[in-house]
């Protein structure tokens, strides 16, 4: 990014994503300018409201990502112009087109005739000196054609006889044809609205494709398919299951080409028509087909990529237990249940493996034993079990256990555990422990925090969203890199117990800050005071400006370093403090105090309402968790499978994923069971979001269980 005030193209960017975006030119003006001198997207949304006008984060990041967007056509349109200039081919008109063109569909189509390319059959038919034949031809006057065809008949160049010369002069119209921006034009538009996907089964692939089966005989305007549909027959076409096709119907294709390119009904145009119908099924068509698939595709993928971003927002932002003493299980049948104890900071006091399932009744015994004496030497507050395989029967098991010393037992989604346990980060942590150890951990953890410990492992590990792997890679990581730092500095970070996973996501820090924090931490001890930061290593004025509103102290000198003030505006609250004959802890502590602060006294240049009445607010609560308190889920305790499932039941249940067709909900039997959005409300909806999100409570009813595709139909509507 550049300086607009340098670069009127850049003014010119901002401009345009001002009226697409609906803002004020100075907002996106701003924006732009933070962004280019190393501002991030939270940082702007929290401390830059006066310049940003209050835009939040969402918005700043549509401003980031359009920009980087028209940047990367001007780069193209760039190369183009000059690829052209270097063949002697750019005329002013054409120049005035590509400078004027908006996408780089438009880009493309004028590009085309001017695309080295590999030899076609029009390029062989001017390397035989057919072109004046097909400029003949396409004038469409009348001619005696095969007269006029026999003047290029040469055994030297390679043309046999008038027939060859024809086809010849035809295959050079073809390509005249499909390299016309205007007819690319009206036809990109005929495929996008009028265009049909159709899909069918791959030959002799029925028995193998039954995942697929919805899709063996299908069609579906193109402009109205969903994401996951397209998704879904995108997948099955890449694994040669089916066989995919994108197209209008071919006549008014062709009476589309025709009504720009046919000027009569004599025999030269008849050889135009031919070569339109040609230009259409073996040029136009296949390419216009794989460019509206891409468009299409990339359309779903954003989609996607919004949905598993939105779950992913949820989990992260799940309600933490907080900082109880937890024993924590990774459960087994034939291998036995991990054992972990943790403190209230999560730190590994003791871990063992106990067997309630095993058909020796001494180590049955030993187990409620080992329970009895860990809840009771640790005083455990909770117990947090997996939910995967023997989860359901060790919390029935736990639940059975008839000893005062047990606490609550919650189960815990352990969806991406594994991945931690194998992880370079959980070697690290842990280097002598077993991985199903380290699992038992990360399962306690995130009943603790589920933020702090979800951050350490690849968000695709989770399993929320719909089709993640087949989107494209980069734009979907950095969309939940962009989700995972805004859950971060949402809640906020406390800078000496926080790892480096999850320091890495602060404002401002990065993997090697974050790293040299940890290693002062260790080296030094506790940071005492935010402005200690300094001392880190690499860590300079810009990194601490937009970190340190993120970073919490709890146990400073200062009050101020555990809450979300920034620094840059102590001065200020001490001197509202100054100004009540208080000090800031007075401020902070006692209502009346600061309902007298007139907070309009205090607007400056620099600094206006909104970010004074986020101090005000931070005041009230300092360095509060916008996560709403803990709520333990529970299921039916005599339901452990899905043949124990019957239509009519009625269950409680845990959203476990959110797409565009409708939730999966954890009924306790481990085969999450799905609500279609047609399932959800007795009203019309149009998105499954509107009614439910990852990670909540909800109460279903079951339709219909098929268990030989395990598959549980469930309804949230009339219970």
């Amino acid at each position: 990014m550049t300086n607009a005030a340098e670069n009127p193209l850049q003014t010119a960017f901002e401009q345009q994503i001002a009226r697409e975006l609906s803002l004020r030119p100075a907002q996106v003006s701003a924006v732009c300018r933070l962004l280019n001198e190393g501002a991030t997207v939270p940082f702007i949304a929290r401390y830059r409201k006066e310049q940003s006008g209050s835009l939040d984060e969402v918005q700043i990041t549509q401003i980031r990502d359009r920009l980087h967007e028209l940047e990367a056509l001007e780069k193209r349109r760039a190369f183009i112009l000059e690829s052209i200039a270097a063949q002697g081919k750019l005329t002013p008109e054409l120049q005035t087109a590509l400078e004027q063109a908006t996408t780089l569909s438009v880009l493309e189509d004028l590009y085309l005739p001017y695309k080295p390319k590999r030899r076609t059959r029009a390029s062989i038919a001017r390397e035989k000196g057919l072109e004046p034949l097909a400029q003949l031809l396409y004038e469409q006057k009348n001619i005696d054609i095969t007269t006029s065809a026999a003047a290029f008949v040469s055994a030297e160049k390679g043309v046999a006889d008038t027939e060859e010369a024809l086809a010849g002069a035809r295959d050079i119209i073809a390509e005249w044809i499909n390299e016309d921006a205007d007819t690319r034009a009206v036809l990109r538009k005929l495929f996008f609205e009028k265009g049909v996907i159709a899909s069918r089964i791959a030959p002799l692939k029925e028995e193998q494709a039954l995942t697929y089966k919805d899709y063996f005989d299908w069609k579906e305007p193109i402009k109205r398919i969903p994401s996951h549909r397209m998704l879904a027959i995108l997948r099955g076409t890449n694994e040669d299951f089916l066989r995919l096709s994108i197209e209008p119907e071919e006549e008014e294709a062709l009476f589309l080409i025709a009504k720009k390119h046919l000027k009569g009904a004599n025999a030269a145009s008849k050889q135009v028509q031919s070569a339109i119908s040609d230009s259409y099924k073996r040029l136009l068509q296949p390419s216009l087909e794989t460019e509206i698939r891409n468009e299409t595709k990339a359309r779903a993928d954003r989609e996607a990529i919004a949905v598993f971003a939105e779950n992913l927002r949820h989990i992260l932002l799940a309600s933490p237990l907080g900082e109880k003493r937890v024993l924590a299980i990774d459960p087994g049948f034939r291998t036995g249940c991990k054992v972990a104890i943790l403190n209230e900071q999560g730190t590994l006091l003791e871990n063992s493996a106990i067997y309630p399932f095993s058909e020796d009744s001494h180590k049955k015994r030993d187990a409620v034993l080992s329970l009895h004496h860990w809840c009771k030497k640790y005083e455990i507050e909770a117990i947090a079990v997996g939910n995967g395989t023997a989860g359901k029967e060790t919390a029935a098991f736990l639940k059975s256990i008839d000893i005062p010393e047990i606490p609550p037992v919650v189960m815990v989604n352990e969806s991406g555990a594994s991945i931690y346990s194998a992880s370079e980060v959980a070697r690290e942590e842990f280097p002598n422990l077993d991985l199903t150890v380290r699992g038992a951990v990360s399962i306690g953890r995130r009943l603790m925090d589920p933020l702090a410990e979800i951050v350490k492992i690849d968000p695709k590990s989770i399993g929320v969203g719909q089709y993640q792997h087949d989107v494209e890679q980069n734009a979907l990581k950095q969309s939940l890199d962009d989700t995972v730092m805004s859950c971060v500095n949402a809640v906020g970070v406390e800078v000496n117990t926080a790892s480096k996973q999850l320091l890495m996501y602060v404002s401002g820090l990065g993997p090697q800050l974050a790293q040299n924090i940890v290693t002062y931490r260790e080296q030094v001890g506790a940071f005492k005071s935010r402005s200690e930061l300094k001392k880190v290593p690499r860590l300079g004025e810009k990194a601490f400006e937009q970190a340190a509103g993120f970073l919490r102290i709890r146990q400073a000198a200062n009050p101020l370093d555990a809450s979300a003030v920034h620094p840059e505006r102590y001065i200020l609250v001490e001197k509202m403090a100054k100004d009540a004959a208080c000090s800031v802890q007075d401020l902070i502590k006692n209502a009346d105090m600061r309902k007298r602060i007139d907070i309009k006294r205090y607007v400056n240049a620099e600094v206006g309402l909104p970010t004074l009445q986020d101090i005000m607010n931070e005041l009230a609560k300092p360095g509060r968790d916008p996560r709403g308190a803990f709520e333990a889920p529970s299921f039916r305790s005599d339901l452990n499978s899905i043949e124990d499932l019957y239509s009519g039941l009625v269950l409680n249940g845990i959203v476990t994923n959110v797409t565009n067709f409708g939730a999966f909900v954890d009924v306790g039997v481990h085969q999450d069971g799905m609500v279609h959005i047609s399932q959800m409300s007795n009203r019309f909806i149009k998105d499954p979001k509107e009614v439910v999100k990852v990670g909540q409570n909800v109460q279903v009813k079951v339709l219909e269980v098929d268990i030989a595709r395990k598959r549980i139909y469930l309804t949230m509507k009339e219970i």
